[in-house]
């Protein structure tokens, strides 16, 4: 049984009550899952496009649809325009944490394309840190993974969509500073590459927290 599994049965037994709360004991804990089964419940939403574009003018949606899913029966979708070749949408959450420690943090999910294409339509946005986004610029640039830079003050991804038809399993992990703060805040999303609307979903999230 993999560490996704182990996730999934937890849920299961009831431990997704205590979702976005490191559970006491064990040094490696799910601090976080999300199936989106209740809803968008505590996640907010966001997005943000270029200064040469008024926000107000950039169509976006993001909810919770029974359309697609990873896990369960519902999932996140995501949705914005392509008209002006920009532009970032995501939903955010809290992830409790202790403070005054570093960690090792691994952070999985799924995102949903409609099919494979040779065309890069869409980045996947994932991001963990003390502050929730508000410009693009908060996540990682495109092709960074910080599973691959060390400590970072946030972790992320930045990596393409319609990689395959269907669900494609998106992780990073994050080396943390000593932490200062008791919450930390997971975004997802996705970023505009081409002109052109895209629909996506994404589900089945998971935040492993492993302490000293």
């Amino acid at each position: 049984m993999n560490r996704r599994d182990v996730l999934r049965a937890g849920a299961a037994a009831g431990v997704a009550g205590l979702a976005g709360c490191v559970v006491p004991g064990d040094d490696e804990e799910a601090a976080f899952t999300e199936s989106f089964e209740d809803g968008l419940g505590g996640w907010e939403t966001g997005a943000a496009i270029g200064p040469e574009v008024d926000l107000a003018e950039f169509d976006w949606a993001v909810d919770v649809s029974d359309a697609e899913a990873a896990a369960g029966d519902r999932s996140l979708r995501v949705w914005n325009e392509g008209s002006y070749d920009d532009g970032v949408t995501w939903a955010v959450h809290p992830v409790s944490v202790e403070p005054g420690e570093a960690y090792e943090i691994e952070v999985e999910g799924q995102f949903w394309s409609e099919s494979e294409s040779f065309n890069t339509i869409r980045h996947a946005l994932m991001r963990l840190g003390p502050e929730p986004p508000e410009v693009e610029e908060d996540f990682p640039q495109p092709g960074v993974n910080t599973s691959e830079v060390g400590e970072t003050p946030y972790g992320g991804l930045r990596e393409p969509l319609w990689l395959a038809d269907g669900w494609h399993d998106y992780e990073f992990e994050w080396t943390t500073p000593e932490l200062s703060t008791d919450t930390l805040y997971l975004a997802v999303g996705t970023a505009v590459i081409w002109e052109a609307d895209a629909t996506h979903y994404v589900d089945d999230l998971s935040v492993t927290v492993d302490g000293d």
